[in-house]
């Protein structure tokens, strides 16, 4: 026999984005409890909102299976002493079944007598069993806890009631001094307080008393209201995921309602406005059928549509506030040159252990600088980029960034565009704050990306000579989401940059030129190029290459993260052709036979030593890869090509010759071919089939 089992946490209002993560939380640690303690069920439904988390477990079993079966034990020699007494590894077998040695008989097997004995228990009662709900309520995790009272209990926000029903029948947990019963509560104005029959009543019941208890019930809501609404006005709403989410779990009974302002205000930047309304407000801006943004937006109410007309009015007047502050912050921006504001960056800290904002920007303009010539830039190109990273800063000193925060870079864009900066320069300003997240849009533009890379590249140099290095728990300045972007950009671009000759020259170009601490030392320097080329890892993971093509390139002696993106490639699209696996197998055998001899630096080759064609062969093979300057692709090509003029070699000298310069000889020459596949990495590192 099964039943459905409800269990309601009703708290205080929680934060929005804890709702859905804590919800699944409980329902996951259910599951677990369940089936640790042998109580088979159906599945786990969730319900919630601000002021409840619940679950439904359909269809548990009322009790555990019962147990009746046989199990054997030691051998009667080990069961017994020489004396017929029961010994510790008998009495051990039968406690662990909770019964005694007088439950134990013997059964041969092959002529030799084991112990048994007949287990037979009787499943425990769900009921019994689900008393210990409490201790899970007890061990939730959430990003902020808190404690009220003179309990020693934390939780998101204070518990207020608890609602555990079997069925009909109510499972007093107790978690604090709140004992579960079968009284839950409606919407916090508009309903009253319910007494609960069954656990099947729940969401019907509280339906009734405004409050909509399935999420996805209440987002379909608000997206079908939302569609009316735009639908009757003739509106657009791009619908952003997470303000929908979050706005989903901030009511229990929700109402769609519009609210307009002056359009004056549409002359400020929509992203400020933009930003006033989702960010600040929690609203959904609108558009007209073209895609243009216009003086109204949507908002959602806790409750029904009576009063909407109050609630309407003083949403609109909280809003206007906003806008006014951003028009007048807007309004005094634009009163002064850009040169007022980058004045100001010297009086900026980027951080009191390595200097100004204005120092930082002047370490950027020498670090694009480097890259762009790199990468040949034009002319042009690295005007515009010296113009942008002169400037590219000056909005965090402006009045709407002050007041908005996030749209730093954005408003950076908009002024440069007023003040008559070119394309190029104004873009780039706002690119160089992209990635925001490790899969956040990357930049669009050349310059844009080069002055991405040179912040990125400086504040990781700089906190890496501070001292400043992150750990494998701590990185509080976000040190590899900057090295992560830093890899996606070049690869992006297409950029061949070696990263360990790049950050050797950059410091150089640096020193004298900062007060910042530099990362002078060598070892600091190979740590901040592993740092960065370690990112690839995490890169080639989410683009779900298999583990060992991942292990092989990282082991390449690359510092060029677009090649060994291409090497990987390479590597995954060739893993199982026969003609890769002849490659594998001979380039493996070449660095097995210089780990044995521990030869590690290749001689000059002597062409008189040479005792047959296949040495000719091979040698001539070498020189031709060595004078030509290869991409990965091509160099790929060479080695299935030279794969059997390996193996002629092989089958036609011993390596290891009696004379000492044959020996030396031919070990150079694979010496030579072992550095030109390390340009892949470690070949063994393969599961070739």
């Amino acid at each position: 026999m099964t039943k459905d089992y409800l269990f309601e946490i009703g708290t205080e209002e929680m934060p929005a984005h804890v709702v859905a993560k804590s919800v699944k939380q409980l329902a996951d640690r259910t599951g677990k409890f369940l089936k640790d303690n042998g109580l088979s069920f159906k599945n786990i439904k969730t319900f919630s909102t601000p002021r409840r988390l619940t679950i439904l477990v359909q269809e548990l079993a009322e009790k555990q299976a019962d147990i009746d079966e046989i199990k054997k034990g030691p051998s009667k020699k080990i069961a017994l002493d020489k004396d017929g007494n029961w010994s510790k590894a008998a009495e051990g077998f039968v406690r662990g079944q909770n019964m005694s040695v007088d439950d134990i008989y013997f059964q041969k097997i092959k002529d030799v007598e084991y112990a048994y004995i007949h287990v037979k228990k009787e499943g425990k009662k769900a009921t019994e069993i689900l008393l210990g709900m409490d201790q899970i309520v007890k061990e939730l995790a959430f990003p902020t806890k808190m404690r009220w009272g003179n309990y020693d209990l934390e939780f998101v926000r204070p518990i207020h009631w608890i609602v555990s029903l079997f069925g009909s029948e109510i499972i007093p947990v107790k978690i604090l001094d709140i004992v579960a019963g079968r009284k839950t509560y409606g919407h916090r104005f508009l309903g009253e307080s319910l007494v609960l029959a069954t656990s099947d009543d729940y969401e019907s019941a509280l339906k009734s008393q405004f409050v909509i208890a399935d999420a996805n019930q209440r987002k379909n809501m608000i997206l079908s209201q939302i569609n009316s609404l735009c639908e009757k006005n003739n509106w657009q709403v791009k619908i952003d995921s997470g303000l929908l989410e979050e706005v989903t779990n901030l009511v229990e009974y929700p109402t769609i309602f519009s609210g307009s302002f002056n359009e004056k205000y549409l002359n400020i930047p929509k992203e400020v406005l933009i930003t006033s309304m989702k960010d600040n407000q929690r609203y959904f801006e609108v558009y007209d059928h073209e895609g243009t943004l216009i003086n109204h937006f949507i908002a959602i109410r806790n409750g029904n549509s009576d009063y909407l007309d109050n609630v309407i009015a003083g949403n609109e007047k909280v809003l206007v506030a906003r806008l006014d502050d951003a028009q007048f912050f807007y309004d005094e921006d634009k009163k002064y040159p850009l040169s007022h504001f980058v004045e100001k960056l010297s009086s900026v800290s980027f951080h009191d252990k390595i200097g100004s904002m204005a120092e930082k920007m002047l370490r950027v303009k020498l670090i694009g600088e480097y890259i762009g010539k790199k990468i040949n830039l034009s002319s042009s190109e690295l005007a515009d980029f010296d113009r942008a990273a002169d400037i590219y800063k000056f909005d965090l000193v402006t009045n709407m960034v002050g007041e908005f925060a996030e749209l730093q870079g954005i408003m950076g864009t908009h002024y440069a565009e007023l003040a008559g900066e070119r394309k190029a320069v104004s873009q780039a300003i706002k690119e160089s704050y992209l990635p925001s997240s490790a899969d956040g849009d990357l930049p669009t533009t050349k310059i844009g990306s080069l002055l991405s890379i040179a912040d990125k590249l400086d504040t990781i140099i700089a906190f890496f000579g501070a001292g400043m290095i992150p750990n494998s728990s701590n990185d509080p300045y976000a040190l590899r989401r900057s090295a992560y972007g830093i890899v996606r950009i070049l690869i992006n671009q297409s950029w061949n940059i070696s990263i360990e000759d790049a950050l050797k020259d950059i410091i150089a170009l640096l020193k004298g030129k900062t007060v910042a601490k530099l990362p002078n030392d060598e070892a600091t320097q190979a740590e901040i190029s592993d740092f960065i080329i370690n990112r690839v890892k995490q890169l080639l993971q989410v683009k779900k290459y298999s583990y060992d093509v991942i292990d092989t390139v990282l082991a390449s002696n690359q510092q060029n993260v677009a090649n060994i993106l291409s090497i990987a490639d390479i590597l995954q699209e060739n893993h199982d052709d026969s003609k890769f696996k002849k490659v594998v197998e001979s380039l493996t055998r070449i660095a097995n036979i210089l780990k044995k001899a521990s030869f590690s630096e290749a001689e000059q080759i002597n062409p008189d030593l040479f005792e047959n064609n296949s040495e000719k062969a091979l040698y001539d093979k070498i020189n031709l890869l060595l004078d030509k300057s290869l991409d990965v692709k091509t160099l790929y090509s060479e080695f299935v090509q030279l794969q059997p003029v390996i193996d002629e070699y092989f089958d036609s000298n011993m390596i290891l010759d009696k004379n000492e310069a044959v020996k030396i000889n031919r070990l150079s020459q694979l010496k030579l071919i072992d550095k030109l596949a390390l340009e892949f990495g470690d070949l063994s590192k393969l599961v070739i089939k």
